[in-house]
């Protein structure tokens, strides 16, 4: 069994990780670690858990991560950067779910978190983690940025169209809405109940934090062209997330379910949808699917695609699995092989 240790496990996506974890065949959960509930039993804190995880919370000790072989930072931005340096010269792999990896200019993330980074030298080994786009690094890889839920609903979105050069990328618009749960577990005015019940509004107009992520990948993909407009909106429930992306074609000859059927066929974890279907969120709850659907309307010279992930599992916690299998050489869907919660 590999031995995983995780930072910060009485958040949401902490929570998921020990729901994935506990069933996973080549993982064990040794190191769980929260300063504010420490000495508690995970499954005090989260009922769901009781049979399947018996750990109790402690402190970060660093002796104790170091000897786990896997880490997963879900904690605040600005904690896995101040850890992860230790862990990885003492041979530990990290999976981190905060941005602390995500970006490569260390400029860009001080302009956007607001702070410097602490280990800027790490940045450019770190592997930003969407096996559908970087498996074979993420398979070398020693650091992962797991990447942001609203990033990987539009990125796998855009893969197909950016790569096969067949839109306008200076006039992409990606509309998107997600669940509560992406605010995170901590107290908000604007993520409770009666505050989101019934209602529904766009927010961080000015920019959001993952614009940058999107930005950073989008020029890596078109050779340094891009510009995106991302408005991100809150749905008056828990999870899931959709974005509809805008895109103007600039070959109207293109057959794009073709596309996109032979771009993600053998993917385990992203599902097009046959041509005129409309995925919705309720189907991928639970799950670590991307389910996509792409569209012409009208026939015209626009395409929109649909593209619909649990922002806690694909978003977060599945996909950092999945990155944590490629990482050790697992079969990708250990431990992520279960369908969609329905109804």
């Amino acid at each position: 069994m590999i031995e995983v240790g995780i930072v910060g496990g009485t958040g949401y996506t902490g929570a998921e990780l020990l729901r994935l974890l506990a069933r996973h065949p080549h993982a064990r959960v040794t190191v769980l670690t929260s300063r504010q509930e420490a000495g508690q039993r995970a499954d005090a804190l989260f009922p769901a858990l009781r049979g399947f995880c018996d750990l109790r919370f402690s402190g970060p000790e660093p002796e104790a991560l170091a000897a786990c072989q896997a880490v997963f930072f879900a904690t605040p931005h600005g904690v896995a950067m101040e850890m992860a340096p230790s862990l990885l010269a003492r041979g530990v792999k990290v999976i981190d779910l905060s941005a602390d990896f995500r970006l490569k200019d260390p400029a860009v993330y001080q302009r956007w978190y607001r702070r410097p980074h602490a280990c800027p030298e790490l940045l450019a080994e770190a592997v930003y983690g969407i096996p559908e786009l970087r498996r074979h690094e993420i398979a070398r890889a020693r650091l992962v940025g797991n990447p942001g839920c609203y990033p990987t609903a539009v990125l796998l979105g855009l893969l197909p169209l950016l790569e096969a050069e067949a839109v306008e990328v200076d006039g992409l618009i990606a509309d998107c809405k997600s669940g509560v749960s992406g605010a995170g577990r901590e107290l908000k005015l604007g993520s409770m109940y009666g505050e989101v019940a019934e209602n529904f509004q766009a927010y961080a107009l000015g920019g959001h934090r993952h614009q940058a992520e999107l930005e950073q990948e989008i020029v890596a993909l078109t050779g340094g062209r891009g510009g995106l407009v991302f408005i991100p909106h809150l749905l008056p429930m828990f999870r899931g997330m959709q974005a509809t992306i805008y895109a103007r074609l600039t070959r109207i000859d293109l057959d794009l379910q073709a596309l996109y059927e032979r771009r993600y066929r053998g993917e385990p974890f992203v599902d097009v949808l046959p041509a005129a279907a409309v995925p919705d969120t309720r189907s991928v709850r639970a799950s670590n699917v991307c389910r996509l659907a792409v569209h012409r309307p009208a026939g015209g010279a626009m395409a929109v695609v649909l593209s619909v992930i649990d922002n806690l599992v694909k978003g977060a916690a599945g996909q950092a699995l999945q990155n944590f299998n490629l990482m050790f050489g697992l079969d990708e869907r250990a431990g992520l092989d279960t369908p969609p919660l329905a109804p």
